[in-house]
């Protein structure tokens, strides 16, 4: 039995994709703000919040099926497919995966609608850990969240 794997969800929402993709880019330390009941903060650990591009640092704190847990990511950005990468360098999540990575893109479907596709690629530790459908929820959440905030 394989470790590795990935976990996919699609949801519409009625955000342009290139809206919801900067909320990432250009404002995560807002994200608390969006979506205050599953991410409590975002810390700059490498870069400024002036110049977030490819390769920065940030540390999430967030809670997740009511546990607050911290995951230390270095963020890749794509601007052409409106793709979000956040490869995991430390935190909770490494209690059970050797290796995590999330993944936002924004999917164009019109001037106010999108695809946003949402993925987990993870290697377990074992094979009695759980399959990380807790995290995936958890995007799913905040992406629903974000596209509220963009609505107004």
């Amino acid at each position: 039995m394989s470790l590795a794997g990935k976990l996919m969800s699609e949801i519409e929402i009625n955000v342009a994709a290139e809206k919801y993709y900067k909320v990432f880019k250009d404002q995560p330390f807002n994200v608390p703000n969006i979506s205050p009941k599953l991410v409590q903060q975002v810390e700059l650990d490498e870069g400024d919040w002036d110049n977030r591009g490819h390769g920065s640092v940030k540390t999430w704190k967030y809670t997740v099926d009511g546990k607050p847990e911290v995951f230390k990511e270095q963020a890749e950005f794509d601007d052409e497919k409106f793709t979000i990468i956040m490869n995991g360098l430390q935190g909770d999540v490494f209690e059970h995966y050797k290796t995590f990575k999330i993944i936002y893109q924004a999917v164009p479907k019109g001037l106010e609608h999108s695809l946003a596709v949402l993925s987990v690629e993870y290697e377990k530790l074992d094979d009695e850990i759980p399959y990380p459908y807790k995290y995936l929820n958890a995007m799913a959440s905040v992406t629903k969240d974000i596209e509220s905030y963009l609505k107004k």
